[in-house]
């Protein structure tokens, strides 16, 4: 007899296969995050590797019985260890995504509130367990009377509805945590590219295209046809690929460029709430600082400087931020990085009106500007100046 388990498991073969090699190098990059957190302190490493963790974790069901597990093991009890961890990893995504675009966020013990739902249905695995284990001929079933009777009837169905709820509701909030951000690089920094944080918006996408996926296959599921297990797989599949990609980018991206900086100053904005640019005259204090700061980016060009930034900006010019950016966006009608990059435009027109593209490739013109990327001077040019740079070049 055990000589044929043996024969039988494990079965390697086209389904199997990929999800173990997939789940495996995942669990790799997953460890290699928690060595980053322990050298780096930073949360964000520490809340990834986690997030890896628990989505590993979550393929078991489906690695091992492509792999023969269940039809070897006729009885096994597998499944009351392997617990559905969703309402546990979608706050667990909120918060990394939290920890790397909130400068000085801290996890506090009220954050483990979002995590109640998660713990509760822990625990209550945990009690359908030792009910089922105390049962007589537990050893002889594969699912006891409270997974029959209790767990798939009416704990399965809820549990699904509140995890879709609650992805749902998160990926909103990530969302908005998002774009806060990417506005506030805007009114901080004069060269943005690097902050971008394209990964957390490829992160984004991938968590809500799987979540999209996920849905549309239970509704066919309930609705229209019972899938069988292959029909499943896909699903699985595309997480474990999803696992490699997280796992790569996550771990080579820098995740502590807003270490340290305090985003929490009053940002004046030039627009009425309906999105009109307001027309009322400016007082004569903030239009002696519009003409103070006029003078000085004509006078000492700080916009030469790649990483010029509102801190620095308000330092060289001995006023607050907060003034700064209240003359910026109220005296100037624009944002921060808009005004900065406006010189940086106009420089780069004045140097090739001046045929200095003769002597400098144009990205060479850019860099002296200002710009720290040609994917950033592209894109500020053609905003600003509305053409190309190779347009605006030929029509020279």
């Amino acid at each position: 007899m055990l000589i044929n388990l043996l024969i039988e498991f494990p079965s390697f073969n086209v389904y199997s296969t990929p999800l173990l090699v997939l789940v495996l190098q995942g669990l790799i990059f997953a460890f290699l995050l928690f060595g980053k957190y322990r050298k780096k302190k930073s949360i964000s490493y520490l809340i990834l590797a986690c997030i890896l963790l628990i989505t590993c974790y979550h393929r078991t069901t489906y690695t091992i019985g492509f792999m023969d597990w269940y039809d070897t093991y006729r009885n096994t009890k597998i499944n009351y260890y392997l617990i559905n961890l969703e309402l546990i990893l979608v706050p667990l995504i909120y918060f990394y995504v939290k920890s790397i675009t909130v400068s000085d966020f801290r996890f506090k013990k009220q954050h483990i509130w979002h995590f109640i739902p998660g713990i509760v249905y822990f625990l209550l695995k945990v009690i359908i367990l030792a009910y089922d284990a105390s049962q007589l001929g537990f050893s002889e079933t594969q699912n006891g009377y409270l997974v029959q009777n209790f767990e798939w009837k009416y704990v399965a169905p809820f549990h699904s509805m509140v995890s879709y709820i609650q992805m749902i509701v998160y990926l909103v909030l990530t969302l908005q945590l998002y774009v806060a951000y990417r506005k506030n690089i805007q009114q901080y920094f004069s060269n943005t590219y690097t902050l971008e944080l394209n990964w957390i918006r490829n992160f984004l996408l991938i968590y809500t295209a799987l979540f999209i996926y996920d849905i549309g296959q239970t509704m066919v599921d309930i609705s229209i046809t019972e899938l069988s297990w292959m029909q499943k797989w896909w699903l699985q599949f595309l997480n474990a690929l999803a696992i490699i990609y997280i796992g790569i980018k996550g771990y080579m991206t820098d995740t502590d460029k807003l270490k340290g900086l305090d985003f929490n100053i009053t940002i004046a904005s030039p627009f009425h709430s309906e999105g009109i640019k307001r027309e009322l005259p400016l007082s004569e204090e903030l239009q002696a600082s519009r003409q103070m700061v006029s003078d000085y980016f004509e006078l000492e060009k700080p916009y030469l400087d790649p990483d010029l930034n509102l801190n620095t900006l308000s330092r060289k010019l001995k006023m607050s931020r907060s003034q700064v950016s209240e003359v910026i966006n109220e005296g100037f009608g624009k944002n921060f990085n808009d005004f900065v990059n406006s010189y940086r435009v106009e420089a780069v027109k004045q140097m090739l009106q001046e045929g200095k593209q003769e002597q400098l490739s144009l990205l060479g013109i850019a860099y002296d500007c200002g710009f720290n990327s040609k994917a950033t001077f592209n894109r500020v040019f053609k905003k600003i100046a509305h053409t190309s740079p190779t347009e605006f070049v030929n029509s020279l």
